[in-house]
């Protein structure tokens, strides 16, 4: 199971007991929201894209949504995310527990602009019933991120 992965990953960094594991779903960002009891925009979500062939990961805040125009100036193809059926084999999380922790070799993870308006948010950890609480420079460093970019529609500060 995947969040058996990601609290093997957080174990070796002394961090698996801030894993917080809900007795209902928090497959999406309002159903999060709703397990946590905090506004949609902390939920970190991790969105699933192939950039040719590649999978990638982008973490954004809960209330972004991709723009079309930004991601192609920034990849160079138009956004192509892979099926649901196809996420958990390219990434390693299936749909509503996906997390940029303890991901399949391969996947690059990048984190949104979005973000950094917070001090903490709240990323899934590999399960549909998970998250844990982190702040962004624990999330810079637990991601294994990449770059930060900028490919979300302007949201409210």
């Amino acid at each position: 199971m995947a969040i058996e992965k990601v609290r093997a990953y957080f174990q070796k960094h002394g961090m698996e007991d801030q894993i917080l594991e809900f007795p209902v779903s928090s497959a999406t960002v309002d159903l999060a929201a709703a397990a946590l009891g905090c506004e949609p925009c902390r939920i970190a979500k991790s969105l699933s894209f192939k950039v040719n062939e590649q999978p990638i990961l982008i973490v954004a805040a809960g209330d972004a949504r991709i723009d079309n125009k930004k991601y192609k100036a920034q990849f160079g193809v138009k956004a192509v995310m892979p099926h649901g059926d196809e996420v958990e084999a390219l990434i390693g999380h299936g749909v509503g527990g996906v997390c940029p922790f303890a991901v399949n070799e391969g996947v690059t993870v990048y984190l949104d602009e979005s973000l950094k308006r917070f001090e903490t948010v709240y990323p899934a950890c590999g399960s549909a019933n998970s998250a844990i609480q982190l702040t962004i420079p624990q999330l810079e460093q637990h991601s294994g991120y990449t770059a930060w970019i900028n490919v979300s529609k302007d949201v409210e500060a």
